[in-house]
């Protein structure tokens, strides 16, 4: 993509891509603040922001951090260059961190306990029951795993993995043995780490007296507290845990990578062995001790070192979350609804061929999609599978139903994203899998992701051959289905089906189709696409025509795509966006983006759909499908965005749009400084969008006809009376 050189290009007009996250991630922060939420949920969401913050710093951050090493000057479409951006991530994640303990301990904390549920904290405070128990856990569970692991002039400091918890030790010889150090001296002071178990569970209940309490205690204090076990030859002068997060960011040159799958899997090795980018460390951790870890992990730098006043690494809270006994914590689970179209036990093709049908995840159920390929591989009639995967579930359903379809005899097809970020293992085992049961696994184009969420079943019918296609804004992941907001076509068009046979013919082979009927694809045409659309509704809104954009995505970082915004606000184009992450727009700005509304929804589910509506003067066009407007979308993966043609599915998709805009629950909206606040809800009807969701899929279910049974009348046996 080519510098533009607008009037609406400069710095000021952008928010940092990198800051911009943070505030998202605080914004997941906040629903664990709000009173409102049942309190395990509560819990749920500050794992959440602690999972969330790991992978920003292994990419992210790591990223930037190599910019920094390579003396990268270049500056992000905010004006800042790595280094300035590094400064400020460090300074707003510190006080993402500081808010977050501070709700757990001040907050949630007591709450627990007023639950009668208690996460001990200090070994002192066990019954004497529960240390006995302790101890008996740590001997017959936990000392045989372990691994202690001295450090002196004989035994180097062992590879610490990235995300592991460990407990680091100051160990004195009792014997008088002393220590050599790398500067010759000696001492009787030596240095130990050992690693808490993965494997093990973080989380470890305690016998109660009082059946109605449940306690618990963290691994790492059992280990901390025994730890004069694993070193009999020594004394413990003290021992605190600590964790550190590597750059797991890896590039590969695809062009000289000769196997793709085996340099992806020999990069994936690296992760482990990366540069030590944050170092989190027990607040009040021993000077000593803290600068003998720092000298081994070769960190410099203090702004790498984040001083944590509770339990390191909060996503052990997520088991916490499943408390047995505990359904008054949580919000009642929501069952994915049938989809009215697609009822349980019908043919599927034949619901699709009666007309287009949309899916709206975790809403309705995922099973259609799962129902799609499963029967195709059964069908006698089904000549050919294609798909794209992205990411799937552990168990995966659709997988399962691929291998079955090779075994058949279908022509199967499958592009396999090895590059999907963390997903890597995971794809390379399904792609072995694959191939074993003879389905042709294609993977990926070099340079290029393929994010596309596409799937196409080619059937002989009396008719002649017939295309059904799905197209979808999320994976193929019956998991995440039930925790993620997404939308999904099935559809028998020809005009779609063309496209789908385009779409794969392109992926397999060099194939560009000269034209396409509905389907926008990147990298090549969808970038020209939303500029097309976006320009149009600029210029109907100069001519006095009607012209408004209306639309939802994960993220929006897009320089070019922003200052078309910027001009389409300053024509007079009415612009609401739902942005659930990243964004890089500003509002408020005089004479440049008064018109544009941005607000962005962190809910029960997490928001994931990407819904595009431009008013194109009263003939609203509807778009759907699996892009953000982002460079890396537009630029660098193979995207699918798909109009939604039939007037039925329209409506429903514009639904999803109005509700989500009415939303005054669990929408913030970004304000002139940049902030997000939430709506006052002081005498306004609350409008929860996924609330509501929730309980049009419900009513959207016929209601089985009640059977009456006509009334048979018995006459009465004759009574004898006494005389």
């Amino acid at each position: 993509m080519e510098k533009t050189t607008s009037v609406y290009g400069r710095p000021e007009y952008f928010e940092n891509r990198e800051l911009s996250w943070i505030k998202f991630d605080r914004r997941v922060l906040n629903e664990a603040r709000d009173k409102s939420i049942p309190l395990l949920e509560r819990l749920k969401f500050i794992s959440i922001t602690s999972s969330n913050l790991d992978e920003f710093y292994m990419v992210r951050v790591a990223s930037l951090r190599d910019m920094e090493h390579a003396g990268v000057k270049k500056e992000d479409i905010a004006g800042l260059n790595a280094t300035k951006q590094l400064a400020r991530i460090n300074e707003d994640v510190r006080e993402l961190v500081n808010l977050q303990y501070s709700t757990y301990n001040r907050s949630l904390l007591p709450l627990l306990n007023q639950e009668n549920i208690f996460i001990v904290d200090e070994y002192e405070k066990l019954t004497g029951a529960q240390a006995a128990f302790v101890d008996k856990y740590f001997e017959n569970e936990v000392y045989p795993v372990l691994t202690p692991m001295a450090v002196d002039s004989g035994r180097p400091f062992p590879l610490i993995r990235n995300k592991s918890l460990n407990i680091a030790a100051i160990i004195e010889s009792k014997g008088g043995l002393l220590q050599e150090h790398k500067e010759g001296k000696t001492d009787k002071v030596a240095f130990a780490t050992v690693q808490v178990p993965s494997g093990m569970a973080r989380l470890v209940p305690l016998p109660t007296e009082n059946p109605q309490e449940k306690a618990f205690i963290l691994l790492e204090q059992i280990i901390e507290k025994n730890i004069d076990k694993l070193f009999s030859n020594y004394k413990v002068i003290c021992a605190y845990p600590y964790r550190i997060m590597r750059n797991a960011d890896f590039s590969i040159d695809e062009d000289e990578a000769p196997d793709l799958l085996k340099e992806i899997q020999k990069q994936l090795k690296k992760r482990q062995r990366g540069e030590v980018i944050r170092l989190e460390v027990e607040d009040g951790i021993d000077k000593k001790l803290l600068a003998f870890i720092k000298d081994e992990l070769h960190i410099e730098k203090k702004e790498d070192i984040f001083y944590i006043n509770g339990p390191i690494d909060f996503t052990f809270l997520m088991k916490l979350y499943g408390l047995e006994g505990c359904d008054h914590l949580r919000y009642a689970p929501h069952t994915p609804q049938p989809v009215p179209e697609i009822m349980p036990g019908e043919d599927i093709f034949a619901s699709i061929r009666k007309g287009d049908i949309l899916l709206h995840h975790p809403y309705q159920s995922f099973s259609p999609v799962i129902q799609l390929i499963r029967q195709a591989a059964n069908d006698d009639e089904t000549l050919a599978i294609k798909m794209t995967l992205y990411r799937v579930s552990g168990n995966s359903p659709i997988i399962a139903s691929l291998a079955q379809a090779a075994e058949n005899g279908k022509q199967v097809s499958v592009l396999v994203e090895l590059k999907a970020r963390f997903d890597e293992q995971n794809n390379i085992e399904w792609a072995k899998m694959l191939e074993k049961a003879g389905c042709h696994v294609i993977y990926g184009i070099v340079g290029l992701k393929t994010h596309s969420k596409i799937a196409l079943v080619v059937r002989r019918e009396e008719e002649g051959i017939r295309r059904y296609v799905h197209l979808g804004t999320g994976n193929y992941n019956d998991s995440t289905a039930k925790l993620y907001t997404d939308c999904g076509i099935l559809t028998c068009s020809e005009a779609m089906g063309e496209d789908a046979t385009a779409v794969f013919n392109m992926l397999s082979g060099y194939s560009e189709p000269l034209s396409w009927n509905r389907l926008a694809v990147a990298p090549l045409w969808l970038r020209k696409k939303f500029m097309k659309l976006i320009q149009r509704e600029t210029k109907y809104a100069r001519e006095g025509k009607q012209a408004f954009i209306r639309a939802k995505m994960n993220s929006l970082c897009d320089q070019e795509i922003i200052e078309a915004l910027y001009e389409a606000s300053s024509a007079g184009v009415r612009i609401q966006l739902l942005v659930r992450g990243i964004c890089c727009l500003k509002t408020g700005i005089k004479g440049v983006s008064e018109n544009i509304h941005v607000r962005s929804i962190v809910g029960n589910f997490l928001e994931h759909s990407r819904i595009f509506d431009f008013c194109n003067d009263g003939n609203e066009e509807v778009y759907m499908g699996s892009a953000d407007w982002m460079p890396r979308n537009l630029d660098r993966r193979v995207e699918i965005v798909f109009p939604v043609v039939d007037a039925e599915l329209k409506k429903k998709a514009l639904h999803i749009l109005d509700v989500e805009f009415e939303d005054n629950v669990k929408a913030h909206i970004l304000q002139a400084d940049g902030t997000y606040e939430k709506i006052d809800k002081r005498g306004k009807v609350l409008i929860n969008s996924q609330e509501i969701f929730c309980h049009e899929a419900e009513l959207a279910i016929p209601k089985p006809e009640k059977v009456y049974q006509a009334r048979v009348f018995v006459p009465a046996e004759p009574v004898d009376q006494e005389s």
